[in-house]
């Protein structure tokens, strides 16, 4: 045992948290970055340092790199090596045997060992580190420990481990209603001094995933300022690979590493060892816990983050870049005092720091669920209501997840009887066991054995190469074009092909060979017609039909169809390839990789696979169907719609084929027209807009029985003010040629009489029947003057006094009354003596009162 050990921070805390495990079986440690919480403590649990008998110790941690440097570091401590007496396990490698007393992990690795063996037969303790960066599959580890130790394991003795002084929660949890005891170890924390270097121009924030490059740029000056002012190794924190590799292109000269989930293993290795010159670490949050990167003094750190967003109805998921949280902030810094003073800049000023989150969101909130609700359901617990989690799955991202279950076979059908609703199914634990994405172990046990596939274990192994490139994260200059990335990934010669490689070899081994399942049955008609050359009796499949039928099978509701310029999924969901994509000319796609940018109207498609309708129906056979469509239909870019009666074959939003239905009842898709468009689809001729003006009068002066006749009124009951025409209705067009003015007649109650109520024309002293406006608030009689001498009383209709518009000759309004008595005695004068001079031809008599009302001009002399 080497003798660093004894420097360690955390050691003066591991009697307080042995004596504390020995009590209660449960405790959280809190200790700074850099203390040995992450090393030393298992080596003290498993009893390698001075205790007794070793005991087995699990520790879990949230990523692949901080899996292996763990591991690496604590063999080093022991001087010993990784497999011996500390080995580790990553998704496709394992280094252990039979002197392994303390086990590194991942936390997928965990859960798969958890669900295959619950008892954990032989382990002592399992440590869960970095609790505080609250990832999915840590939090549902957690849950799932403390089951088994209430259930199963009272003696399985759980420590959970976070960098942050925030252990309140986490102590309620573990204790189960008596909060476990919190140990803190207080490290050797050197100071760190904040330089605030907010960006001086302009500076766009983030959308989506797009940085402005200004900021970029601004944030490679402060790494080439820090580089400048201070001594020792630059981390410089990025949101993204995409950024990283574009600040190191302004770093030229420099020697650059750039750190994140998908670097090569060297790259990884070089990072963790000290470096024989002056270093630019560019990294993810992937750098923020866990192992110390020597060498660091100072950290330069944007302030920014990528958080998980999912589109639960479209089934579609997408990054965005977030501000990080205070707590992140203070993460980072601390990188730069891990061995000795050291300083951070920040990209961003004092006051924006106040306004910051306190901690960053948890995965469970925001994340795709459909992995954790098999897990759960594997566990026998498909709500999740029972588990013993910080923060509950948001209700409705759970209910998409155990609907794509189900749709997968994975899950019980919400319609099967009894108490086993929405339980996991054999195929369901199978597609857990695979250990990739429940969509990928869907088409890594389909399409293994599908006659359009292929048959065989040469089919079963290319099936696999499929899965393990959907699985991994791309290179970010990988094509769209799926094929093109596997043949790229075959030809190897970069880190990625070797994981990639390692990951299909254990998808292989995890495909249900032909003795323990046949392949599905080929559909009447279909016949596997993608074959190559026959070699040794069998069928040589091309690489285009097989990952055309992984992808499909995988993402059925992406399965597209050219639409115009772009591409409609059979979700609903319109997709576009990248500008200039060689998949431009396909009819078919099959849409393996596709997010939607914040903001966006459409999908955009990343990675995609040409295929045909035949592939299409049968990989995404749920989806289709075939049905008759009576609606009123608005074709794309018009603005008029007319009836569709139609017999539609479609996969899912996508339309295969139609026919014209002959003789349907299409009276439901005519009053959607109505409803739709309104009642603008009738020809309302100024007859029928003045008789609804009229029974709108009746309606507003005196009430039932006399019906509404605004728009909503008159659609809803166009059932029964509309027939017979409406029956008879086919198109548009005979709509447009309805009579109005019969059809509104029938909204007249029986026992009213229209023409007596609200009369259409009025009788002037003149003789003249003059038309009364109803268009208004009270009605209105538009006559000339000299037609209405002699009328005292100002006519009512329905009790309502007429409005009177006393016109000249020349029908323009000379006054306005509601009162002819007052007028003739008050206003007529004044009117007079304006306009007798103008028509001396009209008759303008002293007294209007005792004249003769006439619609004609004085004779001639």
């Amino acid at each position: 045992m080497r003798s660093d050990w004894s420097g360690l921070p955390v050691r003066h805390a591991l009697p307080e948290l042995l004596a504390a495990l020995g009590e209660r079986g449960v405790a959280v440690l809190t200790a700074p970055p850099g203390t040995g919480k992450t090393t030393l403590v298992p080596l003290a649990l498993a009893g390698l340092l001075d205790g007794p008998a070793p005991k087995r110790v699990i520790v879990a941690e949230p990523r692949r790199m901080a899996v292996r440097a763990a591991a690496r570091r604590m063999a080093w401590l022991l001087e010993s090596e990784v497999g011996a007496e500390v080995g580790f396990s990553v998704r496709g490698e394992r280094r252990a045997g039979a002197r392994t007393v303390v086990e590194v992990v991942t936390t997928g690795v965990l859960l798969q060992r958890l669900q295959r063996d619950p008892d954990l037969e032989g382990v002592d303790t399992v440590l869960l580190d970095e609790c505080h960066e609250r990832h999915l599959d840590a939090d549902t580890a957690l849950a799932f420990l403390l089951d088994v130790r209430a259930t199963l394991r009272p003696d399985l003795r759980i420590v959970a481990t976070s960098a942050t002084a925030d252990a309140a929660p986490w102590a309620r949890l573990l204790g189960s209603g008596d909060p476990a005891p919190i140990v803190h170890a207080s490290g050797t924390a050197y100071p760190v001094t904040p330089v605030w270097v907010p960006p001086s121009g302009n500076v766009a924030p983030p959308h989506g995933t797009r940085v402005d490059p200004a900021f970029l740029a601004h944030v490679a000056a402060v790494v080439r300022r820090a580089l400048a002012e201070h001594e020792g190794d630059v981390l410089c924190f990025l949101p993204g690979v995409g950024e990283i590799g574009r600040v190191a292109a302004m770093l030229p000269g420099v020697d650059v590493l750039q750190v994140h989930g998908q670097a090569p293993a060297r790259v990884q290795d070089a990072v963790l060892s000290p470096g024989e010159g002056r270093r630019v670490v560019l990294a993810t949050s992937v750098a923020e816990s866990s192992l110390t990167v020597p060498g660091v003094r100072v950290v330069v750190d944007s302030g920014l983050a990528r958080e998980p967003r999912t589109d639960h109805a479209r089934g579609l998921g997408s990054l965005t870049t977030v501000r990080a949280s205070r707590a992140s902030a203070t993460q980072r810094a601390g990188r730069a005092g891990r061995e000795a003073p050291g300083v951070v800049y920040r990209c961003w000023s004092r006051a924006e720091h106040e306004r910051l989150p306190e901690h960053a969101r948890p995965e469970i909130a925001l994340a795709d669920l459909t992995g954790f609700a098999l897990q759960a359901a594997c566990w026998g617990d498909p709500a999740a209501t029972g588990l013993a989690l910080l923060d509950p799955p948001p209700a409705a991202a759970m209910d998409a997840a155990r609907r794509t279950l189900h749709a997968l076979g994975a899950l019980d059908s919400p319609d099967t009887p009894g108490p086993t609703v929405g339980r996991v199914t054999e195929r369901g634990r199978r597609m857990a066991g695979a250990g990739v994405h429940p969509r990928l172990a869907r088409a890594l046990i389909d399409a293994g054995t599908d006659p359009l596939a292929g048959t065989g274990a040469d089919a079963r192994s290319r099936v696999a190469e499929v899965v393990a490139l959907l699985s991994e994260q791309l290179p970010r200059d990988a094509s769209d074009d799926l094929v093109a990335v596997w043949r790229s990934a075959r030809r190897g010669g970069d880190g990625f092909s070797a994981r990639w490689r390692q990951e299909a070899g254990r998808l292989a081994r995890a495909v249900p060979g032909p003795d323990r399942r046949q392949g599905r049955p080929l559909p009447a008609g279909v016949t596997p017609r993608r074959g190559g050359p026959a070699q040794g009796g069998r069928t040589v499949w091309d690489d285009d039909a097989v990952a055309g039928i992984v992808v499909a099978l995988a993402y059925p509701e992406r399965v597209a169809r050219r639409r115009g310029g772009s591409y409609l999924m059979a979700s609903g969901t319109a997709a576009e390839l990248p500008r200039g994509s060689r998949l431009g000319t396909a009819e078919w796609l099959a849409v393996a990789v596709a997010d939607r940018p914040a903001g966006a109207a459409s999908a955009r498609i990343r990675q995609a696979v040409v295929i045909d309708e035949e592939i299409a129906k049968l990989a995404a056979a749920p989806l289709y169907g075939s049905a008759e469509e009576i609606v009123w239909r608005v074709p794309p870019g018009e603005r008029r719609g007319d009836v569709s009666a139609r017999r539609v074959e479609r996969l899912g939003a996508i339309e295969l084929a139609d026919s014209a239905l002959r003789d349907a009842d299409v009276r439901p898709a005519v009053l959607e027209g109505l409803r739709t468009e309104g009642l603008s689809v009738l020809r309302w001729t100024p007859e029928a807009v003045a008789l609804r003006e009229r029974l709108a009068f009746c309606r507003r002066t005196l009430g039932d029985p006399w019906p509404a006749t605004d728009d909503d009124a008159l659609i809803e009951a166009a059932d029964r003010w509309l027939e017979p025409e409406l029956s008879r209705a086919r198109r548009r067009s005979d709509l447009e040629r309805l009579d109005v003015v019969s059809a509104l007649h029938r909204l007249v109650p029986w026992n009213a009489r229209l023409a007596e109520t609200a009369p259409e024309r009025v009788e002037v002293p003149s003789g003249s029947r003059i038309r009364i406006d109803y268009s208004g608030e009270q009605p209105v009689l538009a006559a000339k003057l000299q037609e209405l001498f002699g009328w005292a009383e100002t006519p009512r209709v329905a009790g309502v006094p007429l409005v009177i518009h006393l016109l000249s000759p020349a029908g323009r309004p000379a006054a306005v009354t509601a009162d002819l008595a007052s007028f003739w005695r008050e206003g007529y004068r004044a009117v007079r003596a304006e306009l007798r001079g103008r028509y001396p031809r009209h008759p303008w008599p002293d007294d209007p009162m005792s004249a003769t009302a006439t619609r004609r001009t004085n004779p001639r002399r």
